[in-house]
């Protein structure tokens, strides 16, 4: 079983090096590592070919193809196209391996039968912030439905074959390419596993700025791709707004007070939600002013992200 292993980047300088290094250090080797490079400014190419890989004690095979404007998409399927393995693994620039995380990923190809390994991922944090965060961005262990998981393309692992049966990644996608990719699989009937000691971790992002981008951009995907599981939500979160607004108008226009108490209700109702069903995963006091923040800045995001996606 010969397993390559495709890697995306584009301006990763910050963050290519600790990627490198997890993969150095796993405990199974892939036999191939191909990089498709989206056209970096930085320095990413350089601290790529510098990298442990092609020391003496680690002489992985390893290739870099560099495709100026490629999307990710696109990137993975040139990557997968050269890669000689029978099982691909794809992971993302920005993650870390765990040492064992190719050796458990592979694992279920032992049962010939396997086509899919969704591999899991865990968000790396460093303060009260990106624990809030993380909640609206990764799915909490005890949440995971492992029937139903569908695989981000930072841990996932599929036969070359199945790539090739369902025409690859969406390259009309900039984002959700890798949900849409899943779901593809999952519904030609190929056979998923799940494992969640696949363990990747996912660094969060560090700021409101940087979330709101993170949450406007998997919209648009999801705008793009029309996938109907997020849309419903996003529908609902139109909804939920369009609610709010009505009251407000009308406690504005009418100059009712109930119509203004009940504004009022529906915005500690709100934010109590936002703090009440997350506040478990972070157990700090300032998580009672940062999980409402985030839950408003993604609604936003969303709704914004979801419009563009329907305009591009």
């Amino acid at each position: 079983m010969k397993v390559s292993l495709i890697i995306t980047l584009l301006n990763e300088e910050k963050t290519i090096g600790k990627l490198l290094n997890s993969i150095v250090e796993q405990t199974k080797k892939p036999d191939e590592i191909i990089i498709c490079d989206g056209g970096s400014k930085d320095k990413t190419i350089k601290i790529t070919q510098n990298s442990k890989l092609k020391t003496e004690n680690h002489n992985l095979k390893l290739k870099i193809l560099i495709r100026h404007g490629v999307n990710r998409a696109r990137g993975r399927n040139e990557a997968i196209e050269q890669a000689t393995g029978d099982i691909i693994c794809v992971t993302d620039a920005g993650c870390i391996l765990d040492e064992n995380w190719i050796a458990n990923i592979i694992k279920p190809f032992n049962n010939s039968s396997i086509d899919i390994v969704a591999g899991f991922y865990q968000p790396v944090t460093k303060n009260v912030f990106q624990k809030c965060l993380a909640c609206y961005t990764s799915i909490m262990t005890d949440k995971v439905d492992p029937a139903n998981f569908l695989p981000s393309s930072r841990s996932i692992a599929f036969k070359k074959q199945v790539w090739q049966e369902i025409g690859g990644y969406p390259e009309n996608l900039d984002y959700c390419e890798d949900l849409v990719f899943a779901k593809k699989l999952k519904d030609r009937g190929f056979k998923f596993t799940f494992a969640k000691d696949a363990i990747v971790y996912w660094p969060q992002k560090e700021n409101l700025r940087q979330a709101f981008a993170q949450f406007f951009h998997y919209a648009q995907g999801d705008s793009q791709a029309r996938y109907r599981p997020h849309l419903n939500k996003i529908l609902l979160i139109y909804l939920r707004y369009l609610l709010f607004f009505i009251i407000f108008i009308l406690g504005f226009v009418y100059d009712i007070s109930i119509y203004h108490i009940f504004t009022v209700g529906l915005i500690l109702a709100y934010i109590s939600w936002a703090v009440i069903k997350n506040y478990r995963y972070v157990e700090k006091t300032d998580a009672v002013i940062y999980l409402p923040i985030i839950q408003v800045t993604a609604d936003l995001a969303v709704m914004f992200g979801f419009l563009r996606g329907l305009i591009k």
